[in-house]
């Protein structure tokens, strides 16, 4: 067989366009399900507008939390939380806190200090980068099946302190936040 006879039986097919399209339309339709799927069952992707988390999360920080945490465990003190801001009631708004109080917890917070169930050492936190100012002594209960919610910067927080509906449901509660991935200088796991 001779090379020009060759080059003839390897003729480019001519390109289907309306496959090579529908091609595409498949591979774009299973990438959105796939996100659609992740972004509503396995993970929560929210950014914190404010300086209420500072120094643990910067204001404008992109965050992305776990759905899963608690299915299989409840969420503990310390932990911080995306969840549905409990004073609006179309459950648009989500809020990043860390949860101080528990289910059945009483949360007394006076002289810069949190006391948790009658204690006279206030809570250890490490996270705080200055002395909270109070006013007095504020005192809370924690219903059974919700938390206490409160800022790492509690000087300049919208927490638990000044909602009208102090606490957050435990239906409430989104995903544990797990990692900063913006800016990226700051990527990183957080505690």
């Amino acid at each position: 067989m001779s090379e020009h006879s060759e080059h003839k039986d390897k003729k480019k097919e001519p390109v289907n366009w309306k496959a090579e399209l529908i091609s595409w339309v498949q591979v774009i339709v299973a990438a959105a399900l796939i996100a659609l799927f992740l972004t509503n069952f396995i993970i929560a992707n929210s950014e914190v507008p404010t300086a209420s988390m500072e120094k643990t999360i910067m204001s404008h920080d992109r965050i992305i939390g776990s759905r899963l945490s608690y299915l299989f465990s409840d969420p503990e003190r310390g932990d911080i939380v995306i969840f549905h801001y409990p004073d609006d009631p179309t459950g648009k708004t989500y809020f990043v806190k860390r949860i101080i109080g528990l289910p059945g917890d009483t949360i007394d917070i006076h002289d810069g200090g949190v006391y948790i169930n009658g204690s006279d050492t206030p809570l250890d936190e490490p996270y705080l980068w200055e002395e909270m100012q109070t006013e007095g002594n504020l005192h809370y209960e924690v219903p059974e099946g919700c938390y206490f919610m409160l800022g790492d910067n509690r000087n300049d927080s919208r927490d638990s302190r000044y909602w009208i509906n102090t606490y957050v449901e435990e239906d409430q509660i989104i995903a544990k936040v797990l990692f900063r991935y913006y800016p990226f200088n700051q990527i990183g796991l957080i505690e």
